[in-house]
């Protein structure tokens, strides 16, 4: 990539997009390919505002020359450390003799630990302040957003907020990077399902985030994934809102694990019941075709959650397993629950997945159902009450 997108005034965009990964962090996949976006301001001081990964850098560095035109750069600002976004620092330091290193005390720890770097580093904590010039900056601590050492930088003069992996999306850039260029029903999904998976572990941390952000003025949000937002961003900062307080829309995933059918053909009864009760958004998943990153999205999205289960020696079936662990890992709340399942020598899966429900403290709303052998006719109208209830709760 060989253009750089001027932001704001002397702010520039010097991303890039990758679209050879297959799975983010080795286990989300990218369907659609992925950004990484860097920063530079090119003030009466200049500062590079993170990275990129090393593996798709081709010539950043050159970029970044580009815009310096023959001028030292003076700062390199690391609001995370994940390699995605630090990969280039060492690449960095080693171009740009005498760059001065901003971040916070977690941040140099890590520094230390991938690099070896101890020298010409500039702490800052909370509400420190970098003078570039035109561009003032201040240092906004978020940490575990997603992790430890996360911070952010505001710039008071242009009121960009360099958010790090906050407001952040998957999918790659396909020509539009702000988002008066782009169809954002393009990203929406790919944003649910970058916070639900990535951030949303760490929600309350987020609130507390916008608590400092509270009537800061701010019209631009530069992530470090994902478009940037220069002409609506309190959209972007809504969406994260509603999300890291678990506010959900009407309507009810059903999860099912079925080795033979039999569970399968429950969850299409239930599906039919509960739509015939008035509930439009109903989504149906097989827990063994769809990757775990899109039912943890959609789980997100609404408030209903059904999840039926096999038995499988006795336990509920794996995949089913490390959906839930995975889902108590991750704090998920508010959700209308119900379950369900069969079995055919021995229970295991209701039974099991009542102890996520427990676990979890969700809202289990009925009392589990389940059917010995096939399901017919007579057997599934267990499952009325079920349907009309989780209908119901969600409306």
């Amino acid at each position: 990539m060989y253009y750089n997108v001027p932001v704001v005034g002397k702010v520039h965009w010097i991303g890039v997009n990758d679209r050879r990964k297959r799975l983010f962090e080795n286990i989300w996949p990218l369907d659609r390919g992925v950004s990484y976006n860097s920063y530079l301001i090119v003030d009466d001081k200049t500062a590079l505002v993170d990275t990129i990964e090393d593996r798709v850098a081709g010539n950043y560095i050159e970029r970044i020359e580009a815009l310096l035109n023959g001028r030292l750069l003076d700062y390199l600002i690391i609001n995370h450390m994940e390699p995605d976004h630090s990969g280039e620092i060492k690449a960095i330091v080693d171009h740009f003799n005498g760059v001065k290193i901003v971040g916070n005390a977690k941040t140099f720890k890590m520094v230390d630990a991938y690099w070896g770097i101890k020298d010409n580093l500039i702490q800052v904590d909370d509400g420190d302040a970098l003078d570039l010039g035109h561009h003032k900056l201040k240092f906004v601590m978020a940490p575990w957003v997603h992790w430890p050492e996360t911070m952010m930088t505001y710039d008071q003069s242009e009121h960009i907020l360099f958010s790090g992996d906050a407001f952040g999306s998957f999918g790659a850039l396909d020509g539009g990077i702000f988002d008066d260029e782009i169809n954002f029903d393009f990203f929406e999904d790919e944003m649910r399902r970058y916070y639900s998976n990535i951030v949303g572990k760490y929600s309350n941390m987020v609130q507390k985030a916008f608590a400092k952000l509270k009537g800061i003025p701010v019209k631009v949000v530069a992530p470090t994934h994902g478009p940037v937002w220069r002409s609506n961003p309190s959209k972007v900062l809504d969406l994260y809102d509603r999300w890291s307080r678990y506010e959900a829309e009407e309507g009810v995933v059903i999860v099912f694990a079925s080795m033979y059918g039999n569970t399968e053909e429950i969850a299409d009864y239930i599906g039919r019941r509960i739509a015939e009760q008035g509930v439009k958004n109903i989504r149906i998943h097989d827990v063994s075709r769809t990757h775990i990153s899109h039912l943890i999205n959609e789980i997100w999205k609404y408030r209903g959650l059904v999840l039926g289960s096999c038995a499988y020696n006795s336990e509920m079936f794996p995949l089913m397993e490390q959906l839930t662990r995975e889902l108590t890992h991750m704090g998920i709340k508010n959700k209308k629950l119900a379950l369900f399942g069969s079995y055919s020598w021995n229970g295991g899966g209701v039974k099991n997945l009542k102890k996520f429900a427990e676990d979890s403290n969700l809202d289990l709303i009925v009392e589990p159902a389940e059917i010995y052998g096939k399901p017919n006719e007579e057997k599934l109208k267990q499952f009325d009450d079920l349907a009309i209830k989780i209908a119901q709760s969600v409306k």
